[in-house]
């Protein structure tokens, strides 16, 4: 990797950490390829973004930024995962480190506010902010729903009681 490219990786993390609003800092020994991949689509898939990267590439992209706590954490083979959603990111690092003993989870920050690894974990147990607004949408819509409900329920009986009697008159 030469100079240019470089300084290139560094001003785009240092745009990815201003945009995200959780960052986890992992380490990882002995992950294959297989599995790093599969830990980056499940990142994908929830909203984050998951990277390998020089620590001291990474240092100088953390600087200015509002996670400059987490430079200390950045000694031997880590990652980083971060997400514009507080939660995603946690809840994949977490679930995947529960099921492979190579990651481990170093710490973290939510905005300027540092997370050790009990308090991502704490974190990651959260719904996601898509979750919390399907349970709005859900908690919105319930009352129109037993309102079409309760208003339909007049005319349906009405309907019975029509067809009770017909039925009636032709058995008769």
């Amino acid at each position: 990797m030469d100079r240019s490219q470089k300084e290139e990786l560094v001003s785009t993390l240092n745009g990815a950490f201003n945009a995200a609003n959780l960052v986890v800092v992992t380490q990882q020994s002995g992950l294959t390829v297989a599995e790093v991949t599969k830990l980056r689509r499940q990142m994908l898939e929830a909203g984050a973004s998951y990277k390998v990267t020089q620590n001291r590439l990474t240092r100088l992209a953390l600087s200015g930024t509002k996670f400059e706590a987490l430079l200390p954490m950045f000694t031997g083979p880590t990652a980083i995962a971060y997400s514009d959603d507080p939660v995603a990111a946690a809840k994949v690092c977490v679930e995947f480190a529960n099921k492979n003993d190579k990651l481990t989870i170093v710490g973290g920050a939510l905005g300027e506010k540092h997370l050790d690894p009990g308090q991502i974990t704490e974190l990651a147990k959260l719904p996601s902010l898509d979750e919390l607004r399907a349970k709005l949408i859900a908690v919105v819509q319930a009352p129109a729903t037993k309102l079409a409900g309760v208003a339909q329920a007049p005319a349906a009986t009405l309907a019975r009681v029509i067809s009770a009697y017909a039925s009636k008159e032709t058995a008769a």
